[in-house]
């Protein structure tokens, strides 16, 4: 196969994988203004407790480093906006993305039949990847011409929206590469500043130590005071950034099984989420990003609702 050939044969079958969209950048150093930002926003302590953020940076900054002899990074995306029937309103709820079966395992397994399917065609060597390594993810989805980072900090897919799971396969073979996305999605649209509940983004930029999902997923101690007022009824994450994202009145529901809400979570109310149990959360959880935050985790973000 032809470089050209290869190419659009590893987009052919992304999609009939059930990747959205699929796109390629050449592999290389990261552009040393996204660096310096980088290096920057850790300096001043924007990560709070997330110190993996402060390891292997030269493979963070160079996906080379991470996986000798690279040449191309294919960069997919996977729609997991849920169906209305999935949309659980008023009543103690998880953010959108955990509603389904762990995204790792579901992107990955569908990343890894893909670098099989380009071995049939041409032996390639590379690995595959989703939010499990160094990699700038939004960075290169965007180099490879997917999307565009917005003011929300979200990878913006246009006519589409926001609700993706971005995966990445490092391989050695060249391909034709695609041109970044030349516009600007967020042009006089201030919307998901205005609606971040706890002025985790700015027009200066973003601060986890302050964002609900930050607070509710990664970081393990004590929550602040008073922040179940600004949780509201979400206990694990936040969506209000994607919500208010005028780019979202496009998006379609998932087709993927993968990411429908089990009957068993939609059909827990506020007081099964008050009082389950280890044994029942082990069982809603068993396949699902969630089971990572622990239950006492959990139990800690529950409670912090009720006030």
């Amino acid at each position: 196969m032809t470089k050209e050939q290869l190419t659009l044969f590893i987009k052919a079958e992304a999609r009939s994988l059930g990747f959205a969209v699929c796109g390629i950048a050449k592999a290389d150093a990261v552009a040393p203004e996204t660096a310096r930002r980088l290096e920057q926003w850790i300096k001043e302590g924007n990560g709070g407790t997330m110190s993996y953020l402060e390891r292997n940076s030269e493979k963070r900054l160079d996906v080379r480093e991470l996986v000798p002899g690279c040449r191309s990074v294919v960069c997919v995306a996977l729609n997991y906006y849920p169906r209305e029937r999935d949309i659980i309103r008023g009543r103690l709820h998880l953010s959108h993305y955990a509603l389904g079966r762990d995204y790792h395992k579901a992107l990955k397994e569908r990343l890894f039949t893909l670098l099989a399917h380009i071995n049939e065609q041409q032996p390639t060597a590379g690995r595959a990847f989703c939010d499990t390594a160094p990699i700038l993810e939004r960075y290169w989805a965007a180099r490879a011409g997917i999307g565009v980072i917005g003011k929300n900090h979200q990878l913006i897919v246009p006519g589409a929206g926001t609700h993706f799971f971005l995966g990445e396969l490092l391989i050695d073979a060249e391909l034709t590469y695609d041109t970044p996305l030349d516009h600007n999605p967020c042009v006089g649209c201030d919307r998901c500043l205005r609606a971040c509940p706890t002025g985790a983004l700015t027009a200066h930029g973003f601060d986890a130590r302050r964002c609900l999902s930050y607070l509710t997923i990664e970081y393990r101690g004590e929550l602040p005071k008073n922040i179940g007022e600004k949780m509201g009824n979400c206990f694990y994450g936040c969506d209000r950034c994607q919500a208010s994202c005028p780019h979202n009145r496009e998006a379609v529901a998932t087709e993927i099984p993968d990411f429908w809400a089990a009957e068993s979570l939609r059909a827990m109310h506020n007081d099964d989420w008050h009082n389950i149990t280890e044994e029942k959360y082990k069982e809603l959880f068993a396949d699902s990003a969630v089971e990572r935050c622990g239950y006492e985790q959990l139990m800690r973000n529950i409670k912090a609702c009720e006030r």
